[in-house]
């Protein structure tokens, strides 16, 4: 039958909670990262990620980890039609840490888990015969229900000429060899798992593992003898990785020298951690080895892998991009230290981003603070009544969405300083999401909460689009300048350090002179200091600005989300003709406007003279004109 899928992975799918301290012991972590975890599911995500066609078969539990990791490699774009929901079991847990280089305290949380309860009623003959090769991993072979549900599969394959890949993945707590906390142990010879792999090395036609891994599947520690002895039952592929020397592809006979057999030189980096690197190597191997491309591609896609993922912090998350490790391949012997480089850094960013696109945005605008203040004032309002009235704000726009006819990406701009309440009611909701971090119409610009912005974004929802106005000309003194350039700088290294996106609002000062051409000096000068915002946030170009804008970003930041155009409180009429001059331009991805749709209606309402209704059917109102000049703007 026709192969539609290059590699299903079967076997361990959990979450891993990794100490963020980097040095301590275990015990002594005081805050996690989660992310994506298991030896499968890393290998999944990696071969997905890399542009393999990957689809998942395991089980989750039916809670939010297990909604967690179906969302996780869907992102990636891992099909997940046969990653099961388990009625009674939780999905499993890895606690680790990174004390030093070589040790990492790791705890696994597996008991009675989901993935381990996989059935054999879980996919059929045709799934399996789908795909080009069936990834299994050796924790799956540990019990005699996985290692029943693992066989049944590998018979499918071997049925279909879906090639068998086993990546031995030996870890001994899981199969009981040791105590519970020594889940970082790596060996534990052990005649009964060495005679259990050998019962399933027959099968296989690709098997990869480290020394140690090979060791256990040779029943000997003299790396030669092992390979000789799983030689001697299979005729298999051996993948035999050897840490930063690289990797050895044995495929014949094994030579009484192991520098005898074809040898893949390593990438030399600095090691942060070598947990994940075997799985970033499995799902670069695979990218070369299912497309045929032969052993000095496959070894280089894996070897340069393995390499980025031990110099960063993570293991699936750390999983280089085709661009990325495409780049770093050809600049390695220039790169000493990945996790420093700027521009290999910049390209893990944008090209590990989610959603892929956004490309109709109609974003409501309310992240505004003194102009509130002002409205509530010159109508002898409480300004405690503004939190109520941005969450009236809100609702306006969530019945226009909830109304299921509206064809557009719906955004938001809210502040958390009065906006609180609605930003936690909108997050979670998949629109588009920015928040704002300086002090309003401060010049230079200053962040809310002083020079601490990345322990601010730390209790960001990563959705969360950071958006940073600035008003600025390109030719402001050097002291304002200078001023402006220190604050956006750091703010720039605290979201890629945090993970958010960067959204920068450029405004002109009303009293210094404008042209077609300040806004792209502005930009400019931004880009010249090696600061590249996901977005910008513009007023709106002329036609010959906007073609200096596009050719300006494809140059300096081809990565760049897009262009937002904003309002200034201008009348809903003008608005509509700038739409019509970003028509010819795809860089432009939408609206935020604010003013220019609630203004008029909310300093009614706190002047008390319309109701909540009235309120939210003005705001709705003024929001669908918009919208459809927006969808118009094409058609002029």
């Amino acid at each position: 039958m026709s192969k539609t899928l290059d590699v299903i992975c079967l076997g361990r799918a959990s979450v891993d909670l990794y100490g963020q301290q980097i040095g301590n012991r275990l015990q002594d972590i005081s805050s996690f990262a989660k992310s994506l975890g298991g030896s499968s599911c890393n290998i999944c995500f990696g071969a997905a990620r890399l542009g393999l066609r990957a689809s998942m078969l395991t089980r989750v539990g039916d809670e939010q980890f297990g909604e967690f990791i179906r969302e996780e490699l869907e992102s990636a774009g891992v099909d997940t039609s046969h990653v099961v929901t388990d009625p009674v079991r939780l999905t499993a847990l890895a606690i680790l840490s990174i004390k030093t280089k070589e040790a990492f305290p790791l705890l696994f949380y597996r008991t009675d888990c989901a993935d381990m309860a996989i059935d054999e009623s879980d996919f059929d003959e045709a799934y399996i015969a789908s795909s080009k090769a069936l990834l299994i991993t050796g924790t799956h072979f540990s019990t005699p229900h996985v290692d029943s549900v693992a066989r049944k599969a590998i018979a499918y394959a071997r049925r279909n000429n879906t090639k068998v890949v086993l990546d031995i993945d030996y870890r001994p707590v899981l199969w009981g060899l040791t105590r519970p906390g020594e889940g970082d142990n790596r060996f534990v010879s052990n005649t009964d798992v060495t005679k259990h792999l050998q019962s399933i090395i027959p099968l296989c036609d690709l098997i990869v593992g480290t020394e140690e891994e090979v060791h256990i599947a040779g029943g000997s520690t003299d790396t030669i003898d092992a390979l000789k002895t799983v030689r001697a039952i299979s005729d298999a592929e051996i993948v035999l990785k050897r840490g930063a020397q690289g990797c050895s592809i044995f495929d014949s006979e094994i030579p009484d020298h192991i520098d005898d057999a074809f040898f893949a030189e390593g990438v030399r980096v600095d090691v942060l951690n070598v947990l994940g690197a075997g799985d970033a190597f499995m799902a670069g191997f695979l990218r070369g080895w299912i497309r045929e491309e032969g052993y000095e591609k496959a070894c280089s896609y894996a070897n340069a892998s393995g390499a980025l993922v031990v110099s960063r912090h993570g293991c699936a998350p750390a999983i280089p991009t085709p661009e990325e490790l495409d780049y770093y391949i050809a600049n390695q012997h220039d790169i000493e230290r990945p996790d420093l480089d700027p521009e290999l850094n910049y390209l893990h960013r944008v090209t590990t981003r989610k959603p892929a696109a956004w490309d109709e945005l109609c974003i409501l605008a309310f992240d505004h603070r003194q102009q509130f203040i002002d409205m509530a004032n010159e109508v002898g309002a409480d300004v405690t009544l503004i939190p109520t009235l941005k969450q009236h704000i809100l609702a306006s726009l969530n019945d226009v969405a909830s109304n299921g006819t509206l064809p557009n990406q719906v955004g938001v701009l809210i502040d958390d300083t009065f906006g609180q309440d609605a930003l936690n009611e909108v997050t979670g909701k998949r629109w588009w999401i920015g928040r704002p971090v300086e002090v309003p119409t401060s010049r230079p610009i200053e962040l809310e909460g002083g020079r601490s912005i990345g322990s601010r974004l730390v209790s960001w929802p990563k959705e969360h689009i950071v958006k940073c106005l600035i008003f600025m000309h390109p030719d402001d003194e050097q002291t304002m300048w200078d001023a402006q350039s220190r604050q956006i700088k750091e703010l720039y290294d605290a979201v890629c350090v945090s993970g958010h996106e960067l959204l920068l609002e450029i405004i002109p000062p009303k009293n210094m002179p404008c042209n077609d051409d300040t806004i792209v000096r502005c930009m400019e000068n931004v880009y010249d200091l090696g600061v590249r915002p996901d977005w910008w946030k513009l007023p709106t170009p002329t036609l010959d600005a906007w073609q200096a804008i596009s050719s300006l970003i494809e140059t300096r930041a081809p990565h760049c989300r897009g262009v937002i155009l904003l309002g200034l409180d201008a009348p809903i009429e003008q608005l509509a003709k700038g739409f019509e001059d970003s028509a010819h331009f795809p860089l432009c991805r939408g609206f935020a406007v604010g003013r220019s749709i609630f203004a008029k209606a909310s300093r009614a309402w706190l002047a008390g003279e319309i109701d909540d209704d009235s309120l939210k059917a003005d705001i709705a109102s003024n929001y669908l004109t918009l919208v459809k000049a927006w969808n118009k703007r094409k058609d002029t």
